[in-house]
Parts: C-alpha cells; sequence; structure tokens
C-alpha cells in the first residue's frame, strides 16, 4: 500500500537504512530483493535502469511491511510512472525541482540528489524533507558531519560510498539513514546468482545499523 509523506519518513527514520537495487542482471532482480527483504530489510528502491523495476516495484508494494521506492527518477513522467506502479518514495541523483514540486503534491516523499551545501539547500527550499547525499565524496563521515555543521536541520541520506566498513561512522556523524547498493548487491553475487551471501551480507549490515547509536 502507497504511504504518505508523514508514513515514509517514520519509516525511514525507524528503520534508518535501505536496500538499493540496481543491476542488468534481469533475472537475478526479484531473488536477490527478497534476499535483502528476508534479511530485515524493510525500506527497499529498485532503480528505473533496472530491467523490470515498474513490475518489481508493483509485487513488492503489495507487501504491507515494506515500504518501497524507485530510484534514479529524472522527470515528473517517471515519478508518475513509479507511483503508479505503488511506489512511496521516490529518489533521484539530481535535484529537480519540478519532480520536488509534483512529489509534494501527491503526498509522496522525494529524496533528490544533492552534494554541497548549496544543492542541499536549494532541495530543501523546494520542499524536499529528506536530500541524498550523491556522489559519495572521499571521507564520506567527515564531509556529512561538516555539511551538517551549519545545517543541522537537513535529513541527509548518503548512499554512493556506503559500505558495510563505513556505516557506523556515516550515522555517528548525523546521517538520517543509509542507503546500501553494491555493498549489498555485490555484482559477482548477482550474476552467480549467490542470494545466500545477499542475505547473510544484509543480517550483517542491518546488525551494524542497529546497533549504532543515533547521533
Amino acid at each position: 500500500m502507497r504511504k504518505t509523506i508523514v508514513q515514509s519518513l517514520g519509516i525511514l527514520e525507524t528503520e534508518r537504512c535501505s536496500a538499493i537495487l540496481r543491476t542488468h542482471f534481469e533475472r537475478a532482480v526479484a531473488p536477490a530483493m527478497q534476499a535483502a527483504v528476508d534479511a530485515g530489510f524493510k525500506v527497499i528502491e529498485f532503480t528505473l535502469n533496472t530491467p523490470g523495476a515498474f513490475e518489481q516495484i508493483t509485487e513488492f508494494s503489495e507487501k504491507d511491511d515494506l515500504l518501497v521506492g524507485a530510484g534514479t527518477v529524472m522527470s515528473c513522467d517517471d515519478a508518475q510512472a513509479a507511483v503508479e506502479a505503488g511506489a512511496s518514495f521516490i529518489v533521484s541523483p539530481i535535484t529537480d525541482v519540478e519532480v520536488i514540486g509534483w512529489c509534494n503534491q501527491e503526498d509522496i516523499l522525494c529524496i533528490p540528489g544533492t552534494y554541497t551545501p548549496s544543492e542541499m539547500m536549494q532541495a530543501h527550499r523546494a520542499g524536499a524533507k529528506v536530500v541524498k547525499l550523491f556522489p559519495g565524496p572521499v571521507d564520506g563521515p567527515a564531509y556529512l558531519r561538516a555539511c551538517r555543521g551549519p545545517l543541522p536541520f537537513l535529513k541527509i541520506f548518503p548512499t554512493s560510498g556506503v559500505t558495510e566498513a563505513n556505516a557506523a561512522e556515516f550515522l555517528a556523524a548525523g546521517a538520517f539513514g543509509l542507503g546500501f547498493v553494491g555493498c549489498l548487491f555485490d555484482p559477482g553475487d548477482l550474476e552467480a546468482e549467490r542470494f545466500d551471501a545477499i542475505y547473510e551480507r544484509g543480517q550483517r549490515i542491518l546488525k551494524i545499523v542497529q546497533q549504532a547509536p543515533r547521533a
């Protein structure tokens, strides 16, 4: 069932992490994400350049205990198609004020991509409740902490550059949540269909997130 902005924010604040699947291995899409869900992920995202993304958004959004989103959304048309498929939140690598406005009008959480403090404020002023840190900077936790120093009200959600090794540091630096992409869905595991490895890695990652103090 599709969630409102308030509902999605509440779930993200509780879970503090998402499983983000981007792959061109079509056969791996559904079982790989299912492995992450079985490991305990409650927030999941299919990027729109993943084969069958809309179909998988529809299928997984029918599960009441999941918050399902669409990534790599580049336009209002992309956002509308994703929401019609069942997405409860929209993620983009860029800041498009039209997409942010459309999502707010439809009561859908929009997480635009930002890198600099100026871009973060632009997205915030356009109505974004959460901003994605993308691409991942060198020494991401330190960069995040520096950005939040003068802008502590921002809810910053890093994705690129987040790993199992630095997840706790990012959260300690004040990340609102973390998106796990290649470090969860290892391309080699996807190609070889080693979904048990994704499941085991997912459990380790979730344990790190759950044990990390809240900043």
